[in-house]
């Protein structure tokens, strides 16, 4: 790696660290791709199409805004023209750096944190995409929840702990990221474990029911079927936490529109993720939520009590659901639907096994993660 350069990982490791030395990140890309996905708290410098052509006047008219005596991290699509922003800052005396490969690598960063709350839980977040997987662990076994395409992420968390890893489990077919469970499971000849209404045409899957419990060590995760969010989505609670999957994250719940957008079909699915909600606010307040997915939040690990979520500052969605009101839950997800997840029907299909990945399997989940209701 050149001076001009920083690893993904490392500006990740900066942006969450609970002090005041996160670095001035300066977005170069065209003002749309940075409306549409972009590093919290960057400034954008829409200079892309003028650093392609070598042209670094604008860059040098905004110099005097730029921080002097801070880290200055340049950011584009694949990390070309942010190291000639990077390499001109430095030619003016500014400490400034360029990430490797962009916002594709920004994508693939993954980082491991052990939440206090959750004995024998890790939870893998990446940053890039909002997405969240776990290693669930007891003794010297564990099982791997949601993991993402990059299947080494696992591998590597799992020596150093000198865990085995003796399943790997999807809490629902996924519409955002494409899932490296059938992959890791096929490596490691372990089972895959998914609840059967999320199976599509995968061959090899061990489906599980609600109530059922799958082994971890002397532990046991057990299985909620909570559907809505997909038919077959599942939690899983292990311990005083709750993997939660998509049906509910800290803020929002899982969107029930990208399996049909008729609105008759979304109002079903609404009505089935509320009363999957109800049933897991039955729950002891104290139950750690351990959210699949991410917006903004900045606070890691990402773990919640549930007692707090019911509160309607925190998730106005699950607040509806505590005070059972489920018109207004319906209504609310109607109205509130944003955007679907970038490629989520050629998405689902790979997760589903009707299609075979091709060459632009990583391309494919780069961008904003919009899997949650509102």
């Amino acid at each position: 790696m050149s001076n001009t350069s920083v690893a993904p990982s490392e500006v990740a490791r900066s942006v969450h660290k609970d002090d005041d030395d996160d670095p001035f990140v300066l977005d170069v890309r065209n003002e749309e791709d940075y409306e549409e996905w972009q590093i919290e708290g960057s400034t954008n410098l829409p200079i892309y199409d003028e650093l392609l052509d070598h042209d670094f006047s604008t860059l040098e008219d905004h110099l005097d805004e730029l921080p002097e005596d801070e880290e200055i991290v340049t950011v584009c699509i694949a990390g070309v023209t942010s190291t000639r922003a990077a390499s001109f800052l430095q030619d003016h005396g500014l400490d400034a750096k360029s990430i490797d490969d962009g916002m594709n690598g920004w994508g693939r960063v993954h980082q491991a944190y052990e939440p206090d709350e959750a004995d024998g839980v890790v939870q893998i977040v990446r940053p890039g995409t909002g997405c969240i997987s776990y290693l669930v662990h007891d003794d010297d076994e564990a099982i791997v929840v949601d993991p993402s395409q990059y299947v080494d992420v696992y591998l590597n968390e799992a020596e150093e702990r000198n865990l085995e890893i003796t399943g790997v489990a999807d809490s629902h077919a996924h519409a955002d990221h494409v899932s490296g469970a059938g992959q890791l499971a096929g490596e490691l000849d372990v089972p895959y474990y998914l609840h059967g209404d999320d199976a599509g045409e995968l061959d090899r899957v061990t489906e599980i029911t609600d109530d059922e419990t799958i082994a971890v060590g002397d532990r046991e995760m057990e299985v909620h079927h909570t559907p809505g969010h997909t038919p077959g989505s599942v939690s899983y609670e292990y311990g005083d936490a709750l993997l939660s999957g998509d049906t509910l994250f800290l803020r929002s719940v899982g969107r029930p529109d990208l399996e049909d957008g008729a609105e008759e079909a979304i109002r079903t699915a609404a009505s089935r993720l509320y009363e999957s909600l109800t049933a897991l606010t039955t729950l002891p307040d104290e139950t750690v939520v351990l959210p699949g997915h991410f917006s903004d939040e900045t606070v890691r690990p990402l773990a919640t009590e549930l007692g707090e979520l019911l509160d309607e500052t925190t998730n106005e969605l699950l607040s509806d659901v505590e005070q059972d009101d489920e018109d207004a839950f319906v209504e609310t997800i109607v109205e509130s639907l944003s955007d679907e997840p970038a490629n989520y029907n050629e998405i689902k299909q790979i997760n589903w096994g009707k299609e075979q990945p091709g060459g632009d399997i990583e391309e494919l989940e780069l961008g904003p993660n919009n899997c949650a209701a509102n």
